[in-house]
């Protein structure tokens, strides 16, 4: 079972690995590198989770903008949509946004 996918629970997780399936049974190692809270704006809807997690990835595979199946040791697996953002000589940096009712 899947821990809750919080900015929370994922705060606690920063700096370990994830594991990406990709197609193939090819993986990917992913490294969550940030994970950012956006504060509420007045006029928004009340009680909403906005946050948004950050990864490091190696540079090959490149992994495009869709949705994967992570595996955690502590928080189970899930899936996830993910963004590549930048690429640079360490590899390439992923996005994933959540906006959701609490």
């Amino acid at each position: 079972m899947p821990s809750d996918l919080t900015e929370k629970e994922f705060s606690k997780h920063v700096n370990t690995k994830f594991c990406a399936k990709l197609d193939g049974g090819v993986q990917a190692e992913l490294e969550l590198d940030e994970v950012k809270g956006y504060p509420g704006h007045p006029g928004d809807q009340q009680a909403m989770e906005r946050f948004s997690i950050y990864f490091k990835g190696p540079a090959t595979p490149h992994l495009p903008q869709k949705l994967y199946t992570l595996q955690h040791d502590q928080m189970g697996e899930f899936e996830i949509f993910l963004v590549p953002l930048s690429r640079n000589d360490q590899g390439v940096r992923y996005e994933a946004v959540f906006n959701y009712f609490k």
